[in-house]
């Protein structure tokens, strides 16, 4: 019988210490790239009509078309998906508490109640991101 090799770790032999870095650095990636994907595209409005997802009670009190809002928030996006690639710890945590102010935005639009639900959990796996990295303070020696 041939025997099929394969380039992927074996995952019976790996530690737990690796399997939580390979957690982490898969939820880093994933908390990175998806707001700068997500805020990149209030520019481009590829993957939805963003406007339709700001709550009447917000754009009531801007000073700024719902559109020109959305384009600022997208620019915030991509800051946060980059703090998450080159700061993961402090990132984690901004996209953590940008995703719960997404879905109280939507719980008062009173709509699209399943994407709040999901940004709840999506901000539950940010949150568990920035348990599960070591502190990232600096200790300087002289």
């Amino acid at each position: 019988m041939a025997t099929v090799t394969s380039n992927y770790a074996n995952t019976a032999h790996t530690t737990r210490t690796e399997r939580v870095e390979q957690v982490e650095t898969i939820l880093k990636w994933t908390y990175g790239l998806v707001p700068i994907v997500a805020g990149a595209d209030k520019f481009a409005h590829m993957l939805t009509d963003w406007d339709k997802y700001l709550a009447p009670i917000v754009t009531d009190i801007l000073p700024l078309s719902a559109g020109t809002f959305m384009m600022i928030v997208g620019v915030i996006e991509i800051v946060a998906g980059i703090l998450v690639l080159v700061r993961p710890k402090i990132g984690s945590l901004v996209v953590g508490l940008w995703l719960i102010g997404i879905a109280i935005n939507l719980l008062l639009l009173g709509q699209y109640f399943d994407v709040a639900v999901r940004d709840v959990v999506m901000a539950i796996g940010a949150f568990s991101l920035f348990l599960l990295l070591k502190d990232e303070r600096r200790v300087d020696r002289i």
